[in-house]
């Protein structure tokens, strides 16, 4: 198994989270290249099951993730998820305070679920 070893920046505040999603409920957008809210990390929490993730910029690098090792989404940076079978996720949104933030244009699906979109 491939798990990311990273953790949520310091100071990340969480601002949203999606419901809890499975294999037949996934937001579709997710399956394909998006990227996270504008500003935000996303923390991808598998409950049951897993799934695998991948950074379109290092695709031969697919990561697990299962209820033990969420995958933390940096912001700016595409991705898609991969459901490899029966699982339950969410993905959780975290702003952290910076200066000069650029944002790249694309689909951005989990901006419906951020509570604070400043």
């Amino acid at each position: 198994m491939n798990f990311q070893n990273e953790e949520l920046p310091e100071g990340a505040v969480k601002v949203g989270a999606t419901p809890n999603m499975t294999e037949v409920t996934v937001v579709k957008g997710i399956l394909k290249n998006h990227l996270a809210p504008k500003g935000k990390f996303g923390l991808v929490v598998v409950e049951e099951g897993s799934l695998q993730y991948v950074w379109e910029d290092d695709k031969d690098n697919v990561l697990d993730a299962d209820k033990d090792h969420p995958i933390v989404i940096e912001p700016e940076r595409y991705h898609n998820v991969v459901i490899t079978g029966p699982v339950v996720f969410r993905v959780e949104f975290y702003k952290v305070l910076q200066k000069d933030e650029e944002h790249k244009e694309g689909d951005r699906p989990g901006e419906v679920f951020c509570e604070c979109m400043g």
